[in-house]
């Protein structure tokens, strides 16, 4: 045999291969399509932990121990997770937020910082930007005035749990706040969120953009590519 034709690649060959590609394009497929979900950070109320400009993607099997994502998830909520979920407002928009409130908790903020069951909670994560001092926002749960900003019916359902100056939440519910704490929309505005309406864990940063970016060479923050959010 010629070394021409030990070098010829067989037509089978190709096939085997094209077919093997075919079936990983089509497993990929699967998995992004009902394991993983891409997610855009669109405000800064997680600063400094995730920034705008940031793309993830998120883990959406967390339904039981050990997930689909070995790197993140698993496959339960707990303390500090950072969570995408549909907005309890309007269930059509997905938000993002830290867990720092648990079923059974009971929960108070005093000065910004959070307090679980009389205790004052470790939170490395949280920033405290110069702003001007709101009672509501500050000192969690205020039930004698309400903000402006805050949702009605969750400001009739937050009055049925509060007892001496703490939020007891309840089963299923999580209550979730920004890492930027003083500029965040979350559950002291809107109320907890429910079990059900969690959609995952966010496990990478697979791109950053700088919308403030000056040119073409630095659009991007490589820095935070393929990094992990915690």
């Amino acid at each position: 045999m010629s070394s021409a034709d030990e070098s010829a690649i067989h037509p089978h060959s190709l096939l085997q291969a094209l077919q093997s590609l075919l079936y990983l394009l089509v497993v990929a497929l699967f998995i992004l399509t009902f394991s993983v979900q891409p997610f855009r950070i669109p405000s800064a109320s997680m600063e400094p932990t995730l920034l705008v400009g940031d793309f993830l993607f998120v883990d959406k099997d967390i339904s039981t121990a050990g997930g689909f994502v070995s790197l993140a998830s698993t496959g339960f909520i707990q303390r500090d997770d950072i969570i995408v979920f549909h907005y309890p407002v309007n269930p059509s928009k997905d938000l993002i937020k830290r867990v720092v409130g648990l079923p059974g908790d009971r929960l108070r903020l005093r000065g910004g910082h959070v307090y679980i069951d009389g205790r004052a909670v470790a939170e490395p994560y949280a920033v405290f930007r110069a702003s001007a001092a709101e009672s509501y926002r500050d000192d969690f749960p205020r039930v004698d005035r309400a903000d402006p900003g805050v949702d009605s019916r969750w400001w009739i359902q937050m009055h049925t749990l509060v007892a001496n100056g703490e939020l007891t939440i309840p089963a299923d519910s999580y209550f979730v706040l920004g890492d930027n704490r003083n500029d965040s929309e979350d559950s002291r505005y809107w109320g907890l969120v429910p079990r059900e309406a969690i959609v995952g864990k966010p496990f990478l940063i697979y791109l950053s953009l700088d919308q403030a970016a000056s040119s073409l060479l630095n659009f991007a923050r490589w820095d935070r590519t393929l990094s992990i959010p915690r």
